[in-house]
């Protein structure tokens, strides 16, 4: 089992994720309410090869990542009346929790694993940080989608880059690009 340099192990969750009306309103509640920061920002995340419940997908978001201790932060807003699984659960239950994000190594028997325990494969897409992530959906969403990340040197590099910035934060610069 691979440990990373930010705390996790794989196998294990990482990530809590959560979709939002407004990016920089949410990133200046958790900035000021749990003192989480600073935030790393995609603009449009828009993956030319996106599948959502077996069909192509447009759909854009902006994202934002920072750290809470060893957990990973996600802020995902739809930018967009797409179909998405960020659509599909704030259309069932509105905005709020959406995914827990566990890393992999073996992405396909990562995949396979949680088929076999009746998940479904509801979206993928690659990521700039190497491979495809992977959505998958227990039938009900409930609490909400599993994200399986692929642990890549770019995932590994990226995410522990986000964390020691967040563990040498000074309050400046809350809202930074993702590069």
């Amino acid at each position: 089992m691979k440990t990373f340099e930010f705390g996790q192990k794989e196998g294990q969750i990482m990530q809590m994720a959560y979709v939002v009306r407004d990016l920089e309103e949410s990133i200046h509640w958790w900035s000021k309410e749990a003192r989480t920061g600073p935030w790393f920002v995609i603009e449009n995340f828009l993956a030319p090869d996106q599948i959502y419940r077996g069909e192509t997908s447009t759909a854009d978001v902006r994202i934002g990542m920072s750290f809470a201790g060893h957990m990973n932060i996600e802020l995902i807003q739809p930018l967009d009346d797409e179909p998405s699984v960020y659509k599909e659960l704030i259309e069932r239950r509105g905005y709020g929790f959406h995914h827990v994000g566990i890393a992999f190594v073996d992405m396909a028997a990562a995949i396979a694993e949680y088929e076999q325990r009746g998940y479904a494969l509801a979206y993928h897409a690659a990521v700039p940080t190497g491979g495809s992530v992977a959505y998958m959906d227990n039938g009900s969403n409930d609490p909400g989608f599993i994200e399986l990340l692929p642990v890549t040197d770019g995932m590994e590099a990226t995410f522990s880059r986000i964390w020691r910035a967040c563990n040498e934060w000074d309050g400046k610069d809350l809202i930074r690009p993702f590069v």
